[in-house]
């Protein structure tokens, strides 16, 4: 087959969207002969989309090269953009400035106007919204927004307006800018866009609602963006994405499984399209669910991967820690990262698991002061999550400070947004505080109803850790306990810590012989000899 097959059969595969076929084909035209511009920016695309970074970057230099040649400056300063960006994601911030300096340059030698003007505004708003310049940002996107309109150019149009609309969210405009994404929205899902911008709008308008907790849209456009990947079967580049998204959706929704699957897939392709931040966030996902079922050693290998690709493994490893029963390394870890990150949207995803690691370090103060903070962000971004969220924390916060009949009314409201959001773990976790606090009133009956009812979600969900703690409190034997009551596993911690049984009597305000009758029972019940032996066990178990 000749030249001229390849390139036309390229083309007609280019506009059918099959990516990896376009490429091959465009690829073995170019081979054979030069590729105008216009080919080699169908190559790049290609190369892009069907995960072949290096060759993306390549083919748009070449296509750079190919306009300057015959003099169409306009386009090669499109490509140059493009390269920017790129190397931006990359993170190579000095090669990414060159490109966008050039593209400059090529622009200002031009006598006339040109939508490519709009397009080098785009980098500018990200650098404002990054230095916290919220107002200067919104400036910028307005601009990019006003050039787009005049050029009648739809991609720029929508990727300022959606710029515009994250800029409105950190402000704590939550209705002006959630409409202002949605109607960038709009040109994504009628397919008025290029299939680059689709997809980088799709994932930046989704990677928005989840710093803000608007948990219904950002379900709604990770299923759109599922189904735009879908009907492109050799589409890599934003597949993993999805996939990645997905996983968090399905975690939250209790699809345990499903999220894990998600996220392995999201890693594999993540990898051959070397975005690298997205598979930080992949391995995240991977990790929270493994902490969730108790697999600890798997978790914290799976935070550490994360944080190997430059992503912030807190506050998931805090909470591992934490769940380890390491309170100390936790409560140290949390304070690190809040203490670093002045960002109001990255403190969003910090602040509950600080009111945790803080009342279960009896930092009760520290803990108001973190349950305050995320009243205030609830309030002010409005979106329903986040007041779920808040309403937990301070129902947590009650409850460790002996007000369990505030506790009771937080409690409840937590339950009830939880089930809503379809969030079963989290409403589980909210039923058994609920029950603390009506065995607190007295209540015994009503605490007994809110612990099965968690125990049963627990099962199901296979959260182990909580399933421990819950049957502890029931009074259950567990697997994990192997039989032991809830007193004899008091009591097999405080050996493990080194106690006699006379301290042991007197710390619980229990007979001596009722302590020596515990520690009998466990000894039997776990066919151990020695305190030594029970105190192996209880670590090995995480009791201690």
């Amino acid at each position: 087959m000749d030249e001229t097959d390849q390139l036309v059969l390229g083309r007609e595969a280019y506009d059918k969207r099959a990516w990896d076929e376009a490429y091959r084909c465009l690829s073995h035209a170019g081979q054979a002969a030069p590729l105008a511009g216009d080919d080699l920016d169908r190559l790049a695309m290609s190369a892009y989309l069907s995960g072949r970074d290096e060759e993306y970057l390549r083919a748009l230099e070449r296509a750079h090269q190919a306009y300057l040649e015959v003099g169409e400056c306009h386009h090669a300063a499109r490509c140059a953009f493009w390269l920017g960006l790129r190397l931006v994601f990359r993170g190579e911030m000095a090669p990414a400035s060159g490109w966008f300096g050039r593209a400059h340059r090529l622009l200002e030698r031009e006598p006339h106007d040109c939508a490519e003007q709009g397009y080098l505004m785009l980098p500018r708003v990200e650098r404002h919204l990054a230095a916290g310049d919220l107002d200067a940002a919104y400036a910028a996107a307005s601009g990019a927004v006003e050039i787009g309109e005049r050029f009648a150019d739809a991609d720029l149009v929508a990727c300022a307006r959606h710029l515009q609309g994250r800029v409105l969210l950190r402000q704590r405009r939550t209705t002006e800018g959630f409409a202002l994404l949605d109607e960038a929205m709009v040109s994504v899902t009628a397919g008025e866009l290029s299939p680059i911008l689709t997809g980088l709008i799709y994932c930046s308008v989704i990677d928005a609602c989840q710093q803000v907790h608007a948990l219904d849209r950002a379900r709604e456009w990770t299923s759109a963006l599922g189904r735009w990947c879908s009907d492109q079967p050799q589409l890599v580049s934003f597949s993993g994405t999805c996939l990645m998204h997905r996983a968090e959706i399905k975690r939250i929704s209790g699809a345990w499984q499903d999220a894990i699957d998600e996220a392995q897939q999201a890693l594999e392709r993540l990898t051959r399209s070397n975005n690298r931040k997205d598979t930080a966030g992949a391995w995240y996902q991977l990790a929270e669910v493994h902490r969730l079922r108790g697999d600890f050693d798997a978790a914290e290998r799976a935070y550490r991967n994360a944080s190997q690709y430059g992503f912030e493994p807190q506050p998931g490893l805090a909470l591992l820690w934490l769940a380890e029963r390491h309170t100390d390394a936790a409560a140290a870890a949390i304070r690190r990262v809040m203490g670093a990150t002045t960002d109001q949207v990255r403190r969003i995803r910090l602040l509950p698991a600080h009111v945790e690691i803080m009342l279960a370090a009896d930092e009760i103060e520290e803990a108001r002061c973190a349950c305050r903070e995320l009243e205030d962000v609830a309030e002010g971004y409005g979106t329903e999550l986040l007041r779920i969220l808040a309403a937990h924390a301070r129902g947590a916060a009650e409850l460790a400070e002996g007000e369990a009949q505030a506790a009771v009314v937080w409690l409840r409201q937590a339950v009830e947004g939880w089930q809503q959001a379809d969030a079963p773990y989290e409403a589980a976790r909210a039923r058994v505080m609920m029950g603390m606090a009506c065995r607190a009133l007295g209540d015994n009956d009503g605490a007994a109803l809110e612990w099965q009812a968690a125990r049963t979600m627990f099962q199901q969900l296979g959260a182990t850790p909580d399933l421990s703690r819950v049957d502890t409190l029931l009074g259950m034997p567990s697997d994990e306990s192997c039989g032991l009551t809830a007193r004899e596993l008091q009591v097999l911690r405080l050996i493990a810590a080194g106690k006699t049984n006379k301290q042991i009597a007197n710390e619980l305000h229990l007979s001596g012989k009722t302590v020596d009758r515990h520690a009998s029972n466990i000894f039997n019940k776990l066919d151990i000899p020695t305190r030594a032996a029970a105190t192996a066990w209880a670590y090995e178990h995480r009791l201690v």
